[in-house]
């Protein structure tokens, strides 16, 4: 099914351009966020005529995303965990955890913008994390992990 992208989409396309995708990504995911719409006559000649007004509103996101990303970096958290010996954690540090220390710290981070790309974190020590604000924009956290007495 061929779709014109109403915003920049990771591995997928930019704003405007026509891609081709499976019928039910679109009908599922893409249409109903409004992602995107079918490219049928109409739609593309309804697109032209709207297009300065969504790249207009695709840079103040990116803008918005950017200003988000220069206050999070250099961001430390400090979390504990339990020991299962050696340095392996008792269970594991997950998003979730990440976006509460956040929160505590008052940082706006959600737990869909936490980038682990190895899984949840199962060793103590200091480890980077990607937050991932918008498909251009991304910053770089440090959470260290504590072994609880």
């Amino acid at each position: 099914m061929e779709v014109i992208l109403l915003e920049r989409l990771e591995n997928l396309g930019d704003l405007g351009e026509r891609v081709n995708v499976k019928s039910g990504y679109a009908r599922n995911f893409l249409i109903p966020k409004r992602k995107a719409v079918p490219a049928t006559a109409e739609r593309i000649a309804e697109f032209e005529t709207r297009r300065a007004d969504l790249e207009a509103a695709a840079a103040q996101l990116r803008e918005q995303a950017q200003a988000r990303a220069d206050q999070l970096e250099g961001l430390r958290l400090t979390l504990s965990a339990r020991s299962a010996g050696e340095n392996r954690l008792y269970g594991s540090i997950s998003t979730v955890e990440i976006a509460e220390a956040a929160q505590a710290e008052g940082a706006q981070i959600e737990r869909k913008e936490i980038r682990l790309p190895e899984g949840a974190i199962r060793e103590a020590g200091e480890h980077e994390v990607e937050i991932y604000l918008h498909p251009d924009v991304s910053a770089t956290i440090l959470v260290e992990v504590l072994v609880q007495e």
